[in-house]
């Protein structure tokens, strides 16, 4: 069985070493995309992709923007798009928008294990506290 493969799209380098660290400790393997003009090219290196997390707002790149991208890509037609943002009162515009999941940051490292296996398993979780 493949190891799962999860995209992390955002600008700070702490927040995606954050993440990185809580995925590796769930067996998840990642790439790190911290500027989204590499994004397509970048894409196609990877051979599965599990899961996404994507900032809201990074410099010269909506979140919103990246996410219409994406969802326009048929290999991201069964693929978790997760909002992962400081941004806690965008929750509903980002489930309006499309997005599958919302996890504010800094993400709880106490409930990410049990919210990374559901929203892998096709539940949505909209967590906007920290």
């Amino acid at each position: 069985m493949e190891q799962l493969h999860a995209l992390i799209i955002d600008d700070n380098p702490k927040n995606i070493s954050v993440l990185a660290n809580m995925l590796s400790d769930e067996k998840l393997t990642h790439t790190r995309v911290t500027n989204c003009r590499h994004l397509d090219a970048i894409i196609e290196t990877i051979n599965n992709i599990d899961v996404v997390f994507l900032d809201l707002e990074m410099p010269g790149f909506s979140g919103y923007d990246v996410l219409k991208s994406l969802k326009a890509n048929p290999r991201f037609a069964k693929t978790p798009i997760v909002a992962y943002t400081v941004h806690t009162s965008e929750v509903q515009k980002a489930k309006q928008s499309g997005f599958d999941s919302f996890l504010a940051k800094p993400v709880n490292a106490d409930k990410f294990p049990d919210h990374l296996a559901r929203i892998l398993r096709g539940e949505r979780i909209w967590e906007a506290t920290y």
